[in-house]
């Protein structure tokens, strides 16, 4: 199923947190006085978007500042004055700024838990303080806007459908995994005769290429142009295999008939659909020096070289492993192609707003794993701080708002199809975590346990075997 980045809810209870916390981090610092304020976060889908607003009585306002402004006469230590001994004007003068942020969070979370129950509402995003009035003696009152999820009906979910895949191995599929073991096992040896390069060497080569001309088209994820921009391709003893179907036509039709110490010059034109990302539908110009003439020697298929391979009696033991390896995944890949598909038809099928806040943690998660992809690159620091952000969030949008409507859809899915995640599941994927962490099993549940981490591998776990359940269910 499409990956989708698990969208967080916020819950009333961690809303007035926030809600108080926001205002603290965004309070006007006037040099007059601070008891009108707004605080301004990320935008806000207007169709999904709720306003409230509380007022708190005079008294209770009062009493509250009595309350906090005690404690401080308690606790605050001032030269020349005994311990707890501190005279309320002092306090209220020094510690005006302190008093005030602790007297909102004592009343704003509360009040707005109090009204979003009354009024039985359930933010989904973070709630934005838009205007508040606190001075003791007077009414305090504030307005707060939040988003809340859509409304919509999944009825019909299950008239899509999709074409299951057929997912048998062929014997040129098998052929070329089993090529790929031998290959990284087989003997490189330079050929001493005086003669050119025929198909079936392997040519030993030095090269740089520059792109010519920046191809336009972007991904969507935006990151192709920035990728490849001004970045020369660059090897050292990179071996080629003449005539190789894997090797590109162009370097097959430059390096038949060349000798080693002869140096060319070509151009590739990569298609669109080429597999590294960077250079798919770039012309580069190549500078090739053909520094020798390779055979490859590759090992016998017996016994002896099985037990180099694994645990194995006989390489005909291990050919069997390998071929179960190769079948499962193409099996995976290609049903993972064919829940996408599904997912895609449900995705169309449904027309409803998508709160906007959820939308940008998505655009946050993709821009984060192509930054972190462009690093596995080789892109330095300061030349990606030179990107184009704006372009590249903007990139992210369509598909992050894809991969919400996708979790929303599957979350209501799953609710329809009594689909639930096991402890027993969710041990197995934390072990996985803790394997692949390298972070003990106890450690990595206590952590994930106090920063919600936990319910959330639960919620994607959830989402993911619903869409095993709908693929199974809707596949013919």
């Amino acid at each position: 199923m499409t990956s989708t980045e698990t969208t967080e809810t916020a819950t009333p209870e961690t809303a007035t947190t926030e809600l108080a916390h926001e205002q603290h981090e965004h309070s006007h610092d006037h040099d007059h006085d601070h008891n009108h304020e707004h605080s301004h976060g990320p935008a806000l889908n207007p169709e999904l978007m709720r306003e409230i607003e509380v007022t708190v009585p005079a008294d209770e306002v009062t009493k509250s500042f009595k309350t906090v402004i005690k404690r401080y006469q308690k606790l605050a230590r001032i030269p020349g004055f005994r311990s707890g001994k501190v005279p309320e004007s002092l306090v209220r003068s020094k510690f005006a700024k302190e008093v005030r942020q602790e007297v909102m969070e004592m009343l704003v979370g509360e009040r707005f838990r109090l009204a979003i129950e009354e009024q039985k509402l359930k933010p989904v995003s973070e709630p934005q303080l838009l205007d508040l009035q606190l001075e003791d003696g007077k009414p305090l009152t504030f307005k707060a806007g939040f988003e809340v999820g859509p409304e919509f009906d999944i009825s019909g979910y299950d008239s899509v459908s999709v074409a299951k895949p057929d997912v048998a191995l062929t014997d040129d599929e098998y052929q070329g995994e089993l090529m790929r073991v031998l290959d990284g096992h087989a003997t490189v040896e330079p050929v001493e005769e005086d003669r050119t390069l025929v198909d079936g060497d392997w040519a030993e080569i030095q090269f740089r290429g520059e792109v010519k001309e920046l191809a336009q088209t972007v991904t969507e994820d935006g990151f192709e142009n920035a990728a490849a921009a001004n970045e020369p391709i660059v090897g050292d003893d990179v071996l080629i295999e003449v005539g190789g179907k894997n090797t590109l036509v162009a370097f097959n039709e430059a390096l038949r008939g060349a000798k080693p110490g002869q140096e060319l010059t070509f151009e590739v034109v990569y298609p669109p659909d080429f597999g590294e990302q960077k250079l798919a539908g770039q012309t580069v110009s190549y500078d090739v020096t053909v520094k020798a003439i390779k055979k490859k020697t590759y090992p016998e298929r017996d016994a002896e070289f099985a037990k180099q391979l694994g645990n194995y009696d006989s390489f005909e033991e291990f050919e069997g492993k390998l071929r179960e390896h190769a079948s499962g995944q193409k099996k995976d890949a290609l049903e993972s192609r064919a829940k996408d598909q599904l997912l895609e038809q449900l995705i169309g099928k449904y027309d409803f707003p998508v709160p906007e806040s959820f939308v940008q943690q998505q655009v946050d998660a993709r821009l984060d794993r192509g930054l972190r992809a462009l690093a596995q690159q080789g892109m330095q620091a300061e030349d990606m701080r030179k990107l184009d952000f704006g372009r590249l969030r903007a990139a992210q949008r369509d598909q992050a708002v894809n991969e919400v409507k996708a979790s929303m859809i599957l979350d209501r899915v799953a609710e329809a199809e009594g689909v639930t995640v096991s402890e027993d599941e969710l041990n197995r994927e934390l072990l996985m975590l803790s394997i692949q962490s390298r972070e003990p099993l106890e450690t990595l549940r206590e952590r994930l346990s106090k920063d919600g981490g936990l319910d959330r591998i639960r919620e994607q776990m959830r989402r993911e075997k619903t869409g095993s359940v709908l693929y199974e269910k809707l596949s013919a």
